[in-house]
């Protein structure tokens, strides 16, 4: 594999992040959203003039309030990532209503754009305890929501057990990809204000330096990685943000051995290179193979 592989993604909330995470009523919140249509066109003309394909994680809501949008995403040769329904937090629901909002998500990108995503991101980066393996079921190939790491995939597991009185038992080790996220590597918290919610107030310029300081790191120590950068069309692709933005990719397309690509083909070339046998033999910390699990 390559020595660097950046996967820029832009999760395309739209207004669904204002309805279904923040429960809003207030038009003027909503149109931080719908900033999306200035938003998201900036930035595919900033990828088109790169020559970069992204990973666009988009909501059902999203995909049906601006389906000329999402088709233009698809059209350039973006990556199209389930992103759920309306932004709504998957630990939120038992297992039904999961697999209701998964499968309004799915329908929508199909009647949006007749696209049928092989990748999911968590609108909320968290997971229930069925979110696994309604991914399992559905198809999907990969993940992109977990912090089990940096800068490295691995391989997800199911059916963990936990307490506070117990020691914790590992589920199986199963065929689905994680490429981690991080919250140091995602623009909102830094830059999104939210009264009572998210202070942001980051200087554009602070924020790069360290996104660049973690990509040096990661091209030096982890040979192969991938550097999973999120951002949100309507939140970076503003005057002094989308500026840093474009000097951080002058910086690491300047690098040797670097390269970009979407999240769905770096999973699947990832995969290639760990089959999911081999992969588990030489991670046991990973596996829990030789965890504890009687407590004296």
């Amino acid at each position: 594999m390559d020595r660097l592989t950046v996967c820029l993604t832009f999760d395309v909330d739209g207004m669904s992040s204002w309805i279904g995470t923040a429960k809003s009523r207030n038009p003027s919140m909503l149109s931080r959203g719908d900033f999306t249509v200035v938003a998201t066109p900036r930035l595919l003309d900033l990828l088109r003039k790169l020559d970069i394909r992204g990973s666009f994680a988009v909501p059902g809501h999203t995909a049906y309030a601006f389906p000329d949008m999402v088709k233009r995403i698809r059209d350039e040769g973006h990556e199209i990532v389930h992103h759920g329904w309306v932004h709504e937090n998957p630990a939120d629901f038992d297992e039904a209503g999961e697999r209701r909002v998964l499968e309004k998500g799915l329908t929508a990108l199909d009647r949006a754009a007749g696209v049928h995503p092989t990748g999911y991101r968590s609108p909320a980066w968290d997971f229930s305890p069925a979110t696994v393996k309604l991914l399992l079921e559905y198809g999907f190939h990969y993940d992109s929501s977990c912090m089990g790491h940096d800068f490295e995939a691995y391989y997800l597991r199911t059916g963990d057990d936990w307490g506070p009185d117990e020691p914790y038992r590992f589920g199986p080790t199963v065929d689905l990809v994680e490429l981690p996220v991080n919250w140091a590597l995602d623009d909102f918290p830094a830059f999104e204000f939210v009264l009572g919610m998210n202070p942001a107030g980051v200087i554009p310029e602070d924020l790069g330096r360290t996104w660049k300081a973690d990509f040096d790191f990661a091209l030096e120590r982890c040979p192969g990685g991938i550097f999973n950068l999120t951002n949100h069309p309507e939140t970076i692709a503003r005057g002094s943000r989308l500026a840093m933005l474009e000097r951080l990719i002058d910086h690491m397309r300047g690098q040797a051995g670097v390269v970009f690509d979407t999240l769905g083909s770096y999973a699947a070339k990832w995969k290639a290179a760990n089959p999911l046998d081999q992969w588990k033999a030489a991670n046991p910390l990973r596996t829990g193979a030789n965890a504890i699990v009687q407590a004296d």
